[in-house]
C-alpha cells in the first residue's frame, strides 16, 4: 500500500485532500432470541461468531454512504442464543484525493470510524436481551483491506 493509500486510511488526507464526517447512524438493527425463554437455562460456553461486512456508495458530489454490517451469532452447544445484527452507516465527504487514496478512505478510514458505534449498539442489545455483555474486539480494517487487494492481484489475470 503506497503512503498515500495508507494516509487516506488513516483519515489523514494526502496532498490537500480532505475527509469529512458528515453523519453518522444506524440503518438497520435487528435481535433474536430464537429459543427464549428456554435459552435462558442453558449451561455451557458460548460460543461467538461474528461476521462483517461492508459497502459504499456514493450520494452525491464527493459523498459517499458506506454501511458496515456486524453480525454476531452466538450459540450453547448446538442452540443459537441470539442473533444480533448492526448496519452501522455514515455519510461521510471525500474530497481532493485520487481514485486509489478515496478507495482506501471508504476501505479503512470509513469502518474504522463506524465500528465502534456498531460495538457499542450491539453490547447494549445483548445486555437488554438478558445476556452477559458482550465486549468485541478491535478489528484491523488495514489489514482487511489490503487483504482483499491482494486477493484482487492474484486474481488478476497475467
Amino acid at each position: 500500500m503506497s503512503e498515500n493509500e495508507q494516509a487516506a486510511g488513516n483519515g489523514q488526507a494526502p496532498e490537500g485532500g480532505q475527509i469529512v464526517i458528515q453523519k453518522i447512524y444506524i440503518k438497520d438493527a435487528s435481535f433474536e432470541v430464537p429459543g427464549a425463554p428456554g435459552i435462558y437455562q442453558e449451561q455451557g460456553q458460548m460460543d461467538v461468531n461474528l461476521n462483517l461486512s461492508q459497502k459504499a456508495q456514493p450520494v452525491g458530489d464527493d459523498h459517499y454512504e458506506v454501511v458496515l454490517t456486524v453480525t454476531v451469532t452466538t450459540k450453547v452447544g448446538d442452540k443459537t442464543a441470539y442473533l444480533v445484527e448492526v448496519q452501522q452507516a455514515g455519510i461521510f465527504g471525500i474530497r481532493g484525493l485520487e481514485q486509489p487514496q478515496t478507495h482506501a478512505a471508504l476501505g479503512i478510514f470509513c469502518p474504522n470510524t463506524l465500528y465502534p458505534y456498531a460495538r457499542q449498539a450491539i453490547s447494549e442489545m445483548v445486555s437488554l436481551g438478558g445476556f452477559p455483555p458482550l465486549v468485541l474486539q478491535h478489528v484491523n480494517f488495514e489489514a482487511i483491506y489490503a487483504e482483499q487487494m491482494q486477493k484482487q492481484q492474484d486474481q488478476k489475470p497475467n
